[in-house]
């Protein structure tokens, strides 16, 4: 699925993100989504989420 697009993703799904920091190094981050912070329908570089860990970033990819 889509992580640029606001309706795929869901609380409590797992997912991979890609925090601030790691941009240019392209390293990724697994965890379960706790907030959707993106308040449009869709972002050209993910939505960005908060995991249950807290930490912070945009949606790469989408865990089933």
């Amino acid at each position: 699925m889509d992580g640029r697009k606001r309706q795929n993703i869901k609380i409590g799904m797992f997912v991979e993100i890609i925090q601030k920091p790691h941009q240019r190094s392209g390293e990724l981050t697994k965890g379960a989504v706790a907030k959707i912070l993106t308040k449009s329908i869709q972002h050209p570089y993910g939505i960005k989420v908060q995991l249950e860990s807290g930490l912070v970033g945009r949606v790469k990819n989408i865990i089933n």
